[in-house]
């Protein structure tokens, strides 16, 4: 039987990535108590990165917006991989967003409403978060946006 997250999913018609494994010493997610705390997802697309470049200079707008729409959608397999039903999040806590932009860039938040938009077109009530859209010097990767996330699960 497909969940109502799931199904929403297919409406939708969009697909999951694989939950990609870490890149370096940590864990890709832990639990407490009923809280899901999701490590900083990048652009990464089964196994490839779809995304590199600082925004303003290698990346368009858009495209940062995309990239931080995959990283909604990796933040979405780490669920899964580690509830086994998207259907058991109860509420998108908080996100944290970076993005590698250009010197002076400042629509940070426009980049991470990539992410944003995409969870309350997901999750409806349930999906809308607090957030913080913060510009960086520079990620792993090379990618132009990472994003880690709070979730509250049963």
């Amino acid at each position: 039987m497909t969940g109502k997250i799931d199904a929403r999913l297919e409406e939708l018609q969009i697909e999951l990535p694989d939950a990609a494994a870490p890149v370096a010493n940590y864990v890709p997610f832990v639990i407490d108590q009923n809280q899901l705390w999701i490590a900083g997802q990048v652009p990464f697309w089964n196994g490839s990165v779809k995304y590199t470049g600082v925004v303003g200079q290698d990346v368009s707008l858009e495209e940062a917006t995309d990239a931080a729409r995959v990283c909604a959608l990796n933040i979405l397999a780490q669920a899964k991989a580690a509830l086994g039903d998207l259907d058991r999040i109860t509420q998108i806590i908080k996100l944290g967003g970076f993005v590698n932009g250009v010197s002076g860039f400042s629509d940070q938040p426009k980049v991470i409403n990539g992410a944003s938009d995409l969870l309350v077109e997901i999750f409806g009530k349930k999906g809308l978060h607090a957030r913080s859209a913060v510009g960086s010097a520079g990620l792993p990767l090379g990618v132009p946006v990472e994003i880690d996330a709070i979730i509250a699960f049963v």
